[in-house]
């Protein structure tokens, strides 16, 4: 009972200070997206942690939220090497002079929700401990329940009727439930490891497994230069180019190929050694099912072609729905997103900024994206800062494009695009040999005054072009169906000469509608990338 009461008196204060903090920064009179930065800021490492999870959340939270809380500072007092020594002990259960030579006590890194110590295993190797704060856990799921309290003195007017804050606090509870466990961190880091092996310029720290634990997390220690460190790097013979490039094309490998990709990957994570490029931590890390890179890559294609329809046809598939879709406004929401690009030069596009206008435009027509598409923008306005630094010349857009139609050539699958095209070529003669009838009823009832017609089109070329090839389809499709009927008559005679024993003109009629299908099957694959 006096156990209860303690929880409740923790519960109590906590929740005052957190009213303290509300009320300092005057939250009645609305929440903007500095004065949330502010707040967060001064109720702790916790909230701190949060918003810069929050800072993902581009499909949910207006930009404007989303860049301040970006801006949120992870450095954050350390937390005293007794505690560190005794939570090692804990997740050990002996002291850590059994493991390790020396541990330096002050650390090289403290963030919300663990720091980092330089140390020397007991083997002589050069390692860093990564050691989680102690209860840290408890303190963040009670603020989280707190939070989910204070969610509701939000005035209806601010943050809360923007999002729904309570299914935002859940999935922000689940994502750092995983990053506090670091033995998820170290089954990333294989995975990861696993799947970069092959490229030669590519290295991830040693894992030491045998001295990991859901609260101890133990690596190699990486040298090397801070990914953005331009003049040292230039002083030691590196081609920053070369650097940027070879970034950019493994990130786009990671999202693209693999489906599993670094979601933070700003300098403090990206090193050079050697040569080589190192990333490190992989708490946060991404996932994107096949389906969903194959819809990005439309989105890509979309975006340099100028295809709206493209473009608006991933993102339908992509998302998810708050109610009914209103096709019309996303394919004009989606005409003014390209507009803004349509005169500009390939080689100039920002991807990172591309991806968050079409967010915008996703969050304007209530669609909610799954969450490994949230993680991939925030890692590509990483990736575009860094590029930004070091060399700015290089362009995201242009690697990811040249890759994604590399491997549009390379993974082609002729034969089952053939039978897609068969299928698609069979629906349409099949729908064709209604056409005749069909218009002879639309005109007998035109005379007779009975037809009404609704359309709602929006003037454009890009409507005016889908009518023209919506009829070129239909007549082409009407010669094939009149090639075939009238050659398959033809082979029924004796008619003269004959070729292979088949009469000759009956022949060539295959042979034109042939064509005709290749035509239409060729023209529908190209329009495709």
């Amino acid at each position: 009972m006096s156990k209860d009461k303690e929880e409740n008196k923790t519960y109590s204060s906590r929740l005052r200070e957190m009213t303290a903090v509300l009320h300092k920064h005057e939250i009645t009179r609305g929440v903007s997206p500095e004065k949330l930065r502010m707040i967060l800021e001064d109720l702790g490492p916790t909230y701190i942690k949060l918003g810069q999870i929050m800072s993902m959340h581009s499909d949910i939270l207006p930009k404007r939220y989303c860049d301040e809380l970006m801006r949120l500072h992870s450095e954050v007092a350390p937390m005293p090497f007794a505690e560190v020594a005794e939570v090692i002990r804990e997740s050990y259960g002996y002291p850590w002079t059994e493991v390790f030579q020396e541990i330096e006590e002050t650390p090289i890194g403290s963030a919300s929700i663990a720091q980092v110590h330089r140390a020397i295993l007991q083997s002589g190797e050069q390692v860093v401990v990564k050691v989680q704060r102690k209860g840290i856990y408890e303190v963040m799921a009670r603020d989280i329940g707190l939070l989910h309290k204070a969610a509701k003195l939000l005035p209806v007017t601010t943050l809360r009727g923007l999002v729904d804050l309570d299914m935002v606090l859940d999935e922000l509870w689940m994502t750092t439930q995983e990053e506090m466990n670091f033995l998820t961190e170290a089954a990333n880091a294989e995975e990861f490891a696993r799947k970069n092996q092959d490229v030669v310029f590519v290295e991830t720290p040693k894992l030491y497994r045998e001295h990991t634990t859901t609260h101890v997390l133990v690596m190699e220690y990486v040298e090397g230069f801070p990914i953005n460190a331009r003049e040292d790097l230039l002083e030691n013979g590196y081609d920053l180019k070369e650097i940027g490039r070879k970034f950019v094309d493994n990130y786009i490998k990671q999202v693209m190929e693999d489906g599993f990709f670094h979601a933070d990957p700003h300098p403090g994570n990206v090193r050079i050694r050697g040569g080589k490029i190192v990333w490190l931590d992989m708490g946060m890390m991404g996932r994107l099912t096949e389906r969903d890179r194959e819809l990005i890559g439309e989105v890509i294609r979309g975006v340099a072609s100028g295809d709206i329809g493209l473009i608006q046809e991933a993102v339908l598939a992509l998302g998810d729905f708050r109610g009914k879709p209103d096709r019309n406004r996303l394919y004009q929401d989606i005409s003014d997103l390209m507009s803004k690009y349509g005169s500009a030069d390939m080689g100039t596009i920002d991807i990172g900024e591309v991806m968050q206008d079409l967010m915008d435009v996703m969050k304007e027509n209530r669609i909610s994206m799954p969450h490994g598409l949230t993680m991939l923008a925030r890692g590509l306005t990483h990736m575009e800062g860094v590029l930004a630094e070091i060399t700015p010349e290089i362009n995201m857009t242009e690697i990811a494009a040249a890759r994604i139609k590399a491997d549009f050539i390379q993974k082609l699958d002729w034969k089952a695009e053939f039978k897609k095209g068969g299928k698609a070529l069979y629906r349409s003669l099949h729908r064709a040999v209604d056409i005749p009838s069909l218009m002879a009823e639309f005109l007998q009832g035109s005379l007779k005054g009975q037809t009404r017609i609704n359309m709602d089109l929006h003037a454009s070329g890009d409507l005016s072009q889908l009518l023209r090839r919506l009829v070129r389809n239909i007549v082409m499709g009407l010669w094939v169906m009149a090639l075939l009927i009238s050659s398959s008559i033809i082979c029924t005679t004796d008619m003269k000469p004959k070729i292979m024993g088949i009469p000759a003109l009956g022949a060539f009629g295959y042979l034109i509608a042939f064509v005709i299908v290749m035509y239409v099957f060729i023209k529908h694959i190209f329009s495709r990338k």
